[in-house]
């Protein structure tokens, strides 16, 4: 093995970890063992108590580590040595999840259904073939592959190994490892890899070796996202646009790199248009990676996002809680990019129906690091929050009257202006909110 688990991270696994854990440790008689007692054999098989047997090889040692819980969007503890989705063949509910989830990507053959299938009736169990002889463990292969990380939506990934090219040589990364590496698409990373399996399409990573030419668990070992010095955002993020409003929004209410920015006004406003419009612009910028999480979108307006395309959709019929999971999802995602150290802008529309405090916890992901990445989060509601380092204002009469640009001035701000456009553009804005309040 390539670490010694002790007790508590071992009761605090899940059932079906355990048994992955007690086969590669060749523990006897293992799924008739209650929880309690399967720790203690596998605790004393790691000793070498039990009959003197020895550990696997580390390159063929393909055991899930515990499940960290430690809070979500903070740095995995995990050991980050084993494909827990696409380990050996040991539990029957694992198999059946593992080849549901390859077959929503086109990662398994034809004939993975029906083996599901036979799974559930309990006909073929994990790690036993046809004859109840022991099944072959997985080979896993010398050579080693590197390639780009790209992201799929059910939280998988490939690595793609001729970006932005797809091959049939590309390698599936399990959700498990992408979530306990943090992995985000554009990330660079290694590992040795195993062949595909008789329902499956294309190989698999066997374990993460390096993220960004840094070795994998140096990466998760470091400070969690929530601790890392932020400062104010100082680098301007300009829409260069043409439309009148657009226009406004980058004079008066100017807002940066790891800024806080909330477009709020009354219905039919037109706060979803903006955002829209906002994103658009920011779109294709190189270096710069824009999400979307529609949150209690009207049917319609989903088509609407051509560029950039939604993250995360939880539509109009779906409950607060569904809303703030996809608005969590969208927010991970630039959690991760802005760890790695690049700069990501979330765009969510709208917080108005997510639960306050769930709104609240994605505004306050924003952060410009300092000396490092940061996270921008752009979000629609009927009112400010609090805490925002921009709020642009919309009058829904100016709207209704389609006379643009529909910005409530007065009701608008930025904080620290002169971070982003210096003294004399501060002045400037300070000079046009009075004209405009006493208008």
């Amino acid at each position: 093995m390539s670490s010694v688990l002790d007790r508590d991270a071992l009761e605090q696994s899940p059932l079906a970890d355990l048994h992955l854990l007690a086969n590669e440790l060749g523990v006897d008689g293992f799924r008739r063992l209650r929880k309690a007692d399967l720790v203690d054999a596998i605790l004393a098989r790691q000793a070498g108590d039990n009959d003197g047997a020895s550990a696997p090889d580390p390159e063929e040692d393909a055991a899930p580590a515990p499940r960290s819980r430690s809070r979500r969007g903070g740095r995995s503890r995990a050991p980050l040595d084993t494909d827990t989705d696409t380990d050996t063949d040991t539990d029957a509910e694992t198999d059946i999840d593992t080849e549901d989830e390859a077959e929503e990507e086109g990662a398994t053959d034809e004939d993975a259904p029906s083996r599901g299938r036979r799974g559930r009736r309990g006909g073929r169990g994990r790690g036993r073939a046809r004859d109840g002889e022991p099944a072959e463990e997985p080979r896993v292969e010398d050579k080693v592959a590197e390639g780009v990380v790209e992201l799929l939506g059910n939280g998988s990934a490939f690595i793609r190994l001729k970006p932005p090219e797809t091959t049939d040589d590309d390698v599936y990364v399990s959700a498990a490892q992408v979530k306990r590496c943090e992995l985000v698409s554009g990330d660079r990373i290694a590992g040795p890899v195993r062949a595909p399996r008789r329902s499956e399409r294309f190989p698999s990573l066997v374990r993460v070796d390096t993220i960004n030419g840094k070795p994998a668990d140096e990466v998760a070992e470091g400070t969690r996202f929530e601790d890392l010095p932020a400062t104010w955002p100082a680098e301007r993020l300009g829409l260069d646009s043409d439309d009148a409003t657009l226009k406004t929004v980058e004079w008066l209410t100017p807002f940066g790199k790891g800024s806080r920015v909330v477009i709020a006004g009354a219905p039919r406003a037109g706060k979803s248009e903006l955002a829209r419009a906002i994103a658009t612009a920011l779109h294709g910028r190189e270096g710069l990676e824009v999400l979307v999480a529609l949150a209690g979108s009207r049917p319609e307006e989903a088509g609407d996002w051509d560029a950039p395309t939604a993250a995360a959709v939880a539509p109009l019929a779906s409950s607060p809680d569904a809303q703030a999971q996809a608005v969590e999802q969208a927010v991970e995602q630039g959690r991760r990019v802005a760890a790695r150290g690049g700069d990501a802008v979330v765009v969510v529309d709208s917080l108005e129906y997510v639960p306050p405090h769930a709104a609240r916890r994605a505004l306050a992901a924003a952060r410009n690091i300092t000396d490092g990445g940061s996270l921008t989060v752009i979000a629609t509601a009927a009112a400010p929050f609090g805490g925002e380092t921009t709020v642009i204002a919309l009058d829904a009469q100016l709207t209704a009257l389609r006379r643009f640009p529909a910005l409530d001035l007065p009701g608008s701000g930025t904080l620290r202006p002169e971070a982003l456009v210096g003294d004399a553009g501060a002045e400037a804005i300070a000079k046009a909110r009075a004209e405009a309040a006493a208008a």
